[in-house]
């Protein structure tokens, strides 16, 4: 049996079409693993699923349940009815939720913190993702995983009335954290964002936060940086096996606290450092293929958000998974730009990629991304250029993209440079030796701009 959207004219045909003929057979649900219009009290589901047989159905049965599918008509906006499917997963202490209105599928998991988009794709695309469906939700994975996702609905719950079942909150917008996690992001390279993320995580650091560093360009800068490649030849590698892709390859595996690494005589004090590794390349399309992907570092910062007061993300200068995987965690967006043409250029791009990732974050219950500015940086210090280039240059940031540009600006300088490249000799081996310009050059003055810059985001982040 297929299915096809367009054949979906109301709520009715959504529940018909997609759910009992289409996809819990494809799931491998029997009629007798799965009930309609159950009523438990005051909640009232389209359908609740079992992983295991339950006949006849009861609340006391001992056969747990695997989840709760919403279904929706073709028009309704999904988004509307998160907190309603929220609210009946806490009550009934089902851990994963279906909501869908033919048009739209989407997966979500129930964790302490709110609840989680897993996954998400059109219905014109079910039949080409349900490989991937069943591997979340599919009855025979979910035995076979013998996962606690659910939980028997007590005997007990039968007989009270829903006054008696404890409220659960129902709001999963992005609430206030301790936690602050900033992107730095430009969709043109040579910018200087790597110089500004390490530095920026320095100067932090210096100010007594906690700071996670997290490296998701394949280019792997901010991890040379930082010191974590002390290796000159493959066969010593010890990054291959423990960076950023490990980290969101998987939501059951490897977590903030198994993959951050101190970083190498970088600054004092030394900041954590999840790394990136050349291999995300190759390892895109697999993550690409996965919608839950998108979402899986955003869920693992919110596990680990008593452990730092400020994550810095050094994103890819692409419009790719990596770069959204970035932008849907984060909280705030750092633009580190040059000012120069192509990159002035480059920012409506850069707005565009924004508008979208908002959308995805306001369907997993998220505020907007917050853009704190452009900041310029590699900004060269001749005294022509800064008279007569340079204002014209940050005139037309916000004057043709509307973008706010920073007050701190970061100039191009030897020191920036040679803190990076520092390498010491290790007998016949060159062997990488990054300082941060904290630790490289103190008295220069990359540090007092980079003073200034850690304490203009810390007042416009409110800390």
């Amino acid at each position: 049996m297929n299915f096809n959207p367009d054949f979906c004219f109301n709520e009715r045909d959504v529940e018909s079409k997609l759910i009992v003929q289409y996809l819990l057979p494809a799931l491998g649900y029997t009629p007798d693993t799965w009930h309609q219009e159950v009523e438990f009290g005051s909640i009232r589901l389209d359908f609740i699923v079992f992983a295991s047989q339950v006949i006849p159905f009861a609340f006391g049965s001992n056969s747990p349940l695997s989840l709760v599918i919403e279904a929706k008509h073709p028009t309704q906006d999904l988004n509307k009815h998160i907190n309603q499917l929220k609210g009946y997963l806490t009550k009934l202490k089902v851990s994963l939720g279906v909501l869908t209105n033919g048009k739209e599928i989407r997966i979500y998991k129930l964790e302490k913190l709110g609840l989680d988009l897993i996954f998400r794709c059109f219905g014109k695309d079910a039949e080409n993702e349900i490989g991937l469906i069943k591997e979340m939700i599919g009855r025979e994975n979910l035995q076979s995983k013998s996962l606690s996702l659910s939980s028997t609905v007590t005997s007990s719950m039968a007989h009270h009335s829903a006054s008696t079942i404890a409220k659960s909150k129902t709001n999963i917008t992005q609430g206030e954290r301790n936690m602050k996690i900033i992107a730095i992001y430009h969709n043109k390279g040579g910018v200087g964002k790597t110089t500004v993320a390490v530095n920026l995580a320095a100067a932090l650091s210096n100010k007594g936060k906690k700071v996670l560093l997290i490296d998701i360009d394949a280019q792997a800068n901010s991890t040379f940086a930082t010191g974590l490649i002390k290796f000159q030849f493959e066969e010593d590698d010890n990054i291959k096996d423990n960076n950023i892709f490990h980290l969101v390859e998987s939501g059951d595996f490897n977590f903030v606290s198994d993959l951050a690494k101190k970083s190498k005589l970088f600054n004092s004090p030394e900041i954590d450092v999840i790394p990136s590794h050349i291999t995300l390349v190759e390892k895109q399309e697999k993550l690409t293929r996965t919608a839950a992907s998108r979402f899986r570092l955003d869920s693992k910062l919110k596990k680990a958000q008593d452990d730092y007061d400020i994550v810095i993300i050094d994103a890819p200068p692409s419009r790719d998974v990596y770069s959204e995987i970035a932008l849907i965690a984060a909280d705030y967006l750092i633009i580190p730009s040059d000012l120069k043409p192509f990159s002035n250029q480059g920012l409506a791009t850069v707005k565009s990629f924004v508008s979208e990732i908002n959308e995805t974050r306001t369907s997993i219950g998220k505020n907007e991304l917050k853009i704190i500015g452009v900041l310029p940086s590699k900004i060269l210090t001749n005294s022509k250029y800064l008279a007569s280039t340079f204002p014209r240059q940050k005139d037309v940031v916000s004057s043709r993209y509307g973008l706010a540009l920073m007050e701190s600006i970061i100039f191009e300088r030897i020191a920036l440079s040679g803190c990076i490249n520092k390498t010491i000799e290790v007998g016949s081996l060159e062997i990488p030796d990054p300082k941060s310009i904290f630790e490289y050059e103190r008295d220069s003055d990359s540090v007092k701009e980079f003073r200034n810059l850690a304490s203009e985001v810390l007042n416009k982040i409110g800390e």
